[in-house]
């Protein structure tokens, strides 16, 4: 007697679909499970046989083996006890019962109760390519693919009848999308060159570091961009949720660009990914499609700073671990803020520095000049002046937004954003003769790498997009460079 149902596995982000084959045959009682199932499927031969049983339905005798599909796949959680207890009693009913329109996923309490998994979103993926039905708890709350069909239960039995054609499946929640809070450009006050900054940088999805004393707006100026950033539209919204469902984290993002602040101390599995078992995504990959801010730059242990440089760069982190190796998605944009030095006071014109020379040197040693050159703008607080903080509020997000969408509405018409503009593209892109030898002076002056040298070109092009031009000038050129530092 032999059965087979199918299921779900997130590797990484990516969701897979697993057989679960079981055969019940004549001889010496047991129950296996095999396929590299970890602690928590090994257990649930106890939530299963239990959960059969006062459900009503008879265990069957003999000899029980299930094979989780493919083999060489390690299988995590209780993701499985639903399809494993469907598969044994499909296996035992002769051909009576048959689950193979359904993808099931859902963890098994010992009377038989259906409760919600991590991979539910990646099960509803799998239904739909598969074009299945997906069985999951009706408690599950999740923002399923359009088209996608969802049958809820509550129970195993609920499970078995709705196979069978005897009850009609339950609904399963839809989110309530509560947009994260966001912080109002209108409550920056004074440095213009930073706002200005942050407008060019939520045009172009450039990466931006803030360095000034402390209180001088740059944590401030940080959380206000995805208030300016346009909406994520429904297919990164999907691809948001299923890396925080890869990440064990129940929450249903809406259309505002994720938002990640880690604090200092995180570790680097913490920030890039990693653990145990399968690889679980870190905070660079929860930012994902949105902003990723690093306050306090320079008190980051200087591996974990290393350890960012190709995520940045490539849109993307490789996890290698012994029991696999997953690719997550990183395309997040970068702000990072941090002090001149330890106390924060170098360069300030009222307060004096207190810092060792050597203080200051290990301070600004961890800040190496490959993780400076993938900013693509610099930009130096002043403290806050007296006068500023008693005069009228600055420009709101709702007026600075609609100059940034209608930037990136120019730049998807050209097919990609200007961040990731390769340098044979920026080539054909219509650049004056008075803006190239403006930057050709500049980059002989500064001695700018061919990493820098594009990264001006892509940032003068957003200012150009901001001004509705078709051609980078001079003018474009000179601001881009003032907005790095190198004027």
């Amino acid at each position: 007697m032999y059965s087979s149902v199918t299921s779900c596995a997130l590797v990484g982000v990516e969701p897979r679909p697993v057989r679960i084959e079981t055969a019940v045959t004549q001889g010496k009682g047991g129950f296996v499970i095999v396929g590299l199932p970890d602690a928590a499927i090994r257990e649930s031969r106890q939530r299963v046989m239990q959960a059969i049983r006062q459900s009503g339905y008879h265990f069957p005798g003999g000899r029980v083996i299930v094979n989780l599909s493919p083999a060489d796949l390690p299988k995590v959680g209780a993701t499985y006890d639903l399809p494993i207890a469907l598969g044994v009693l499909a296996a035992a009913s002769n051909d009576r019962l048959k689950f193979d329109d359904f993808v099931c996923v859902g963890e098994l309490s010992l009377q038989g109760q259906v409760r919600p998994v991590r991979a539910a979103l990646g099960a509803t993926v799998i239904a739909q390519q598969e074009r299945k039905s997906c069985l999951l708890s009706s408690d599950s709350v999740l923002a399923a693919p359009r088209g996608a069909r969802i049958a809820g239960v509550s129970s195993l039995r609920d499970a078995v009848q709705i196979a069978q054609g005897r009850r009609e499946p339950l609904s399963v929640s839809e989110p309530e999308i509560v947009e994260a809070e966001t912080s109002d450009l209108a409550e920056v006050r004074d440095q213009p060159l930073a706002r200005r900054a942050l407008e060019v940088a939520a045009a172009g999805a450039h990466h931006l570091l803030f360095v000034g004393p402390p209180g001088a707006g740059k944590t401030m100026l940080a959380r206000c961009l995805p208030s300016i950033l346009p909406p994520l539209d429904p297919e990164r919204q999907r691809e948001v949720a299923l890396i925080w469902a890869a990440a064990g984290i129940d929450r249903i993002h809406g259309a505002t660009a994720p938002f990640r602040a880690p604090h200092h101390s995180s570790s680097l599995a913490a920030l890039i990914g990693g653990g145990s078992g399968l690889p679980t995504p870190g905070e660079v990959s929860k930012a994902h499609n949105g902003v990723l801010f690093l306050d306090e730059l320079g008190e980051f242990p200087l591996n974990v700073l290393d350890a960012l440089r190709q995520p940045i760069e490539d849109g993307f982190v490789t996890v290698a671990r012994q029991a696999a190796c997953v690719v997550f998605p990183s395309a997040v944009q970068l702000i990072a803020a941090s002090n001149p030095c330890p106390c924060g006071n170098l360069g300030d014109r009222t307060t004096p520095c207190t810092c060792l020379d050597a203080s200051k040197a290990r301070y600004s040693g961890r800040l190496s000049g490959p993780l400076l050159d993938r900013f693509d703008m610099r930009i130096s607080f002043r403290r806050l002046r007296t006068s500023a903080l008693a005069g009228p509020p600055g420009e709101a997000s709702s007026s600075v937004r609609p100059r940034v969408l209608a930037a990136r509405d120019r730049q998807s018409a050209r097919g990609t954003l200007n961040a990731t503009l390769k340098g044979a593209a920026l080539d054909e892109l219509p650049t004056s003769p008075g803006a190239i030898a403006a930057l050709t002076s500049a980059a002989e002056a500064a001695r700018l790498t061919a990493r820098g040298w594009n990264r001006v070109r892509r940032v003068a092009r957003t200012i150009s997009d901001l001004e509705a031009c078709d051609v980078v000038e001079e003018r474009h050129i000179n601001e881009a460079l003032t907005l790095r530092g190198e004027k």
